[in-house]
């Protein structure tokens, strides 16, 4: 090599080691970064534990929320997404319940021409779903924005769109006119979106698959008043789950008896000449990779 050539190499090398450094420097800095965020995650999945045992549902949601911004690095675990289905089902199952209570009070109340009793509970109910409606935007924002986008297998695709089909549902059950309107009519589409993948890429007897069933189920029933539908869509369920469940897994299959119970319960209910009369009963799912309780 002549010494000219060794010159010229000798430059280069002087001028592009600080772009090299720079560029290892900041390779570092993103790796570090992404530790970091790992640390965070694992850690806010546990303190979400700590939370669940301690009944803190609503610290539980914030770090459950926490988590599940963070899908854009990886998207969330098996557990993780039952960690934030617990979260928000114990938050909003306790607000359901106390919107139940009052209604009926509100009913017998104006049943004995008690007007101002029933303008005091009136107030007290719209407080009551004020804190419905902050629930169900919350967790239907966060399913919007990141979870939905990021859900890469035909099981999560489900249960978000499931889930986006339930808290549409809550919001259907305590508003009225068009806003009670626009929320059946979400709550259809995402259910719909939902059962066209479910039929298409899970097993009849994945509790997934149940758990949408009958929540769907239930959805005809109560909010769009339309038992006929309801009883052919649970019955289906039931039978085609019945007609593999040789094939059941041992990991799934008691989450699956489970709601193929459930939703014989329900088509015993509403098949009886007392239907009209049980509604209070009506079951749905209670495991939080199938769906939520209600008494």
């Amino acid at each position: 090599m002549s010494e000219g050539n060794r010159t010229s190499l000798l430059t280069l090398a002087c001028f592009l080691l600080p772009f090299c450094a720079q560029q290892s420097e900041t390779t570092g800095v993103i790796s570090d970064i992404t530790k970091m965020a790992e640390s965070s995650r694992e850690e806010n999945v546990y303190l979400a534990k700590l939370a669940e045992q301690a009944e803190r549902y609503e610290e539980m949601i914030e770090f459950m929320e926490k988590v599940a911004k963070t899908v854009d690095v990886e998207e969330l675990t098996v557990e993780e997404r039952n960690l934030l289905s617990v979260a928000y089902k114990n938050v909003i199952g306790a607000r359901r319940a106390s919107w139940r209570i009052i209604s009926s009070i509100e009913q017998k109340e104006e049943s004995r021409g008690n007007e101002d009793h029933v303008n005091t509970i009136k107030e007290y109910r719209s407080k009551i779903e004020a804190e419905l409606s902050k629930i169900c935007d919350g967790i239907l924002n966060l399913l919007e924005s990141n979870l939905i986008p990021s859900a890469s297998t035909a099981e999560s695709k489900v249960f978000y769109l499931k889930m986006k089909g339930d808290y549409h549902r809550y919001l259907a059950e305590f508003k009225t006119g068009a806003e009670r309107k626009e929320a059946a009519e979400n709550t259809l589409l995402a259910y719909k979106s939902a059962q066209d993948i479910a039929l298409a890429e899970l097993a009849p007897t994945h509790p997934i698959r149940l758990g949408l069933a009958l929540n769907f189920s239930v959805f005809y029933y109560e909010i769009l008043n339309s038992p006929d539908r309801a009883c052919n869509l649970a019955k289906q369920a039931f039978d085609e789950a019945i007609s593999e469940l040789d094939t059941l897994g041992e990991e799934s299959y008691k989450d699956s008896t489970l709601i193929m119970q459930l939703l014989r319960d329900n088509l015993t209910l509403w098949t009886s000449d007392n239907a009209d009369d049980a509604g209070d009963d009506i079951k749905e799912a209670s495991k939080p990779e199938s769906g939520e309780g209600q008494q």
